[in-house]
């Protein structure tokens, strides 16, 4: 199913302490965890509401995201909403999500749940079923327990019919702004699903809600490990591809690309750290479209597929196998250049090197040898 989704930031954030959508949230933008969860969900389009003026932070906060555009806040979250639904209006999508920036822990799932949901129905909403004894009081003083039969916390995001949703707050007639937009759907006779909510959909209201949603934040996300390893024979030339750098030497390295194995073995690692395959599935040296490719094509892509899954590179740890040439004069430059192609900081990268001390292939010096681990940071 088309969707597209509606992120609503445009908020002061009074009750937290200042606008809490461009806040840090384990080392992201609040807002990020949003846009981010929504477009690796599948979102053709999200439009993002920020306060009027604000651009510049929303670019800083989503800078890299591709498939986001902001769109100008009202005065009330309805009116918000509706200046995001409208600017959908030139292509609109089968289905829309809207969601609160301030429940930054969406995921994939929740997404897949809702839109499953839309077969039956004109929305869905994920709610929890309220467990606590409900009070009715004035001041400090009890007037009556409320039964909490059939009461549910709604939270966001809530998906819609795209045109379910516009008709409804084209028909809405009431003074009051709604709370949500189930509310508005609800009053136009449409019908909405409730779908199992997620406490880890919290919203960010108070400034100790922050510390809540770190420590979840830390449990929405596993840490998955790859390793890989390449070999290449030695032949005639005079220079050698390792790790992104240029050796001069006296043979170099045969293969369809450049034939850089440090490369080859630490973009295995990736794919395999993500349940990718391997390098030959995605540039089979069957093609020769690759053929003398430079091999940091390949780490790159291996990068971007991590990205694509909502998840980062954490750490990388090459070990090259040889006789010679001598890498420790180029290990730092090696260093340099893996973090700049991993877009990860200097220390979170190693390169070593080893020999087989004469035995084996690379003992002989018929060929180089090269293993790597890599670390990576995914989405639940």
């Amino acid at each position: 199913m088309i969707f597209d989704a509606v992120v609503v930031a445009a908020g002061s954030g009074a009750r937290a302490g200042g606008p809490k959508q461009w806040r840090p949230l384990a080392g992201k933008p609040v807002v990020r965890w949003s846009v981010e969860a929504l477009l690796n969900a599948g979102a053709r389009r999200v439009a993002v509401v920020i306060p009027e003026g604000q651009d510049e932070l929303a670019q800083t906060a989503l800078e890299g995201l591709r498939g986001w555009f902001a769109v100008a806040g009202g005065a009330t979250r309805a009116e918000s909403v509706k200046n995001g639904l409208a600017v959908l209006a030139g292509e609109p999508p089968h289905a829309v999500l809207v969601h609160d920036a301030a429940r930054p822990l969406v995921t994939a799932a929740h997404v897949r749940a809702l839109l499953d949901a839309l077969a039956d129905a004109d929305g869905a909403v994920p709610a929890l079923p309220v467990a606590d004894t409900l009070k009715r009081g004035s001041g400090d003083t009890v007037e009556a327990t409320t039964s909490r039969d059939g009461l549910w916390r709604a939270q966001t995001p809530q998906a819609f019919r795209y045109p379910a949703l516009t008709d409804a707050y084209s028909a809405w007639a009431s003074a009051e702004d709604p709370t949500d937009d189930s509310a508005v759907v609800e009053a136009a006779g449409g019908r909405v699903r409730l779908v199992q909510g997620d406490p880890r959909l919290m919203k960010l209201t108070y400034p100790e809600d922050f510390a809540m949603a770190e420590a979840l934040a830390g449990s929405a996300r596993v840490t998955r490990v790859g390793q890989g390893f390449d070999a290449h024979r030695w032949g005639p030339g005079d220079a050698v591809w390792l790790c992104g750098v240029c050796i001069d030497h006296d043979r170099t390295l045969i293969g369809h690309s450049d034939a850089d194995a440090g490369l080859h073995a630490l973009t295995d690692a990736l794919l395999g750290a993500i349940g990718a395959g391997d390098i030959g599935d995605h540039f089979p040296p069957s093609d020769p479209h690759w053929k003398g490719a430079s091999s940091d094509r390949f780490l790159v892509h291996a990068v971007e597929l991590v990205r694509a899954r909502g998840g980062r590179v954490l750490n990388a740890d090459v070990t090259l196998i040889c006789e010679r040439p001598k890498v420790k004069p180029h290990r730092e430059a090696m260093r340099v250049r893996l973090a700049e192609l991993l877009d990860v900081p200097f220390d979170a990268v190693s390169v070593k090197a080893t020999t087989t001390e004469g035995m084996g292939f690379t003992g002989r010096e018929e060929g180089l040898a090269a293993q790597a681990i890599a670390a990576v940071e995914l989405p639940v």
